[in-house]
């Protein structure tokens, strides 16, 4: 009877730990779809394929989009949850408390993929050109330029590629940093571009700037 119970248990602890790992690989999924269109876009850009990063790009351009990914990223992450209790034949509140840890571990992971990306991730990659805490290298462009330090309205810090992407198309424009949340320091040569023109590029009828240093 006592070996009985055993198998048992190891049986529910083997199938917890496997659902568990279900719901990880969902809410990692659920996660990365939020910011489908900024990771293809950085990809694409630094891998040069400019005909599929400009597809993109439209997208990207409207702030409208990311909240959208968002929201469509949560219901989907529900569906899952629900299609996951429903085959379980647990669709109720009993059911719901009796899988918590299935469901902790799905919207948790859907959130940590958002933050990681948030705050580490695509603030790294947008500054991958001068190396992120280059101050070597940050010291040679401030020496050699002017500054103009701007705060953007970006919706998530995924947007910041396509900030400094379409401000180095601006001649004279030596380099753009990127510093959460929203803020751009632009490095450029007075004599071939002024202030004036900088705040005037195209990207900032999409994302309008809300300070100016």
């Amino acid at each position: 009877m006592d070996n009985q119970n055993k198998e048992t248990k190891d049986c529910c602890q083997s199938c917890d730990t496997n659902n568990t790992q279900k719901g990880f690989w969902s809410g990692l999924l659920m996660g990365l779809i939020a910011h489908s269109g900024c990771i293809l876009f950085i990809v694409f850009t630094i891998l040069g394929v400019t005909t599929l990063s400009a597809f993109f790009k439209p997208f990207l351009a409207s702030k409208f989009s990311f909240y959208f990914l968002i929201i469509l990223s949560f219901i989907l992450t529900t569906i899952s949850a629900v299609i996951y209790l429903n085959k379980a034949r647990l669709l109720s509140w009993l059911g719901i408390k009796r899988k918590w840890k299935y469901l902790a571990t799905l919207y948790g992971t859907t959130i940590a993929v958002n933050l990681i990306l948030f705050l580490v991730i695509f603030p790294a990659m947008a500054n991958w050109r001068i190396g992120l805490g280059d101050a070597a290298s940050l010291a040679v462009i401030n020496q050699t330029n002017s500054k103009l330090s701007l705060e953007v309205d970006i919706p998530c810090s995924g947007h910041s590629y396509l900030i400094i992407m379409e401000l180095k198309k601006n001649q004279g424009i030596s380099e753009v940093i990127y510093r959460t949340p929203d803020f751009f320091d632009v490095y450029y040569d007075s004599n071939k571009i002024t202030k004036e023109q900088i705040l005037a590029s195209e990207i900032f009828t999409s994302f309008k700037i809300k300070r100016v240093e």
